[in-house]
């Protein structure tokens, strides 16, 4: 799987460079998010601009993103996706579950409001 990652310091954009998720990629993307997560970033932005199609596996890696990424009180934002996944996120009715802006821009400024919402209360809790 095609992929860059762009480390920002609130942040992380991850951009498939693939038209495809599907069940060939998927277990691939699942494993880069978490390693992603796994690597201390809480925040991550998967931007979908060069998807152009999600199967259901693919949408499971999302949720995967999501789930892990919102556990510890951070967001996971999918930027720029294309009309097609967008119906079909729309589909299985998972655009009330994630976080969906149109550019990268906007999940900027979504983990910037996240992080000013929650205050950073959390950090210092765990000092503690």
């Amino acid at each position: 799987m095609k992929y860059s990652v762009d480390k920002k310091e609130q942040y992380v954009v991850f951009t498939p460079l693939e038209e495809k998720l599907d069940s060939a990629l998927s277990p691939k993307l699942k494993s880069e998010l978490l390693t992603v997560h796994a690597e201390g970033y809480r925040n991550l932005v998967i931007d979908m601009s060069q998807v152009k199609y999600v199967d259901s596996s693919g949408l499971s890696a999302l949720l995967v993103g999501n789930r892990e990424f919102s556990r510890e009180g951070g967001i996971f934002v999918v930027a720029s996706p294309q009309e097609h996944v967008t119906k079909l996120i729309k589909i299985s009715m998972l655009d009330k579950v994630f976080n969906i802006v149109e550019t990268i821009e906007e999940a900027a400024e979504a983990i910037f409001i996240h992080e000013i919402e929650k205050g950073g209360t959390e950090d210092e809790e765990e000092e503690n």
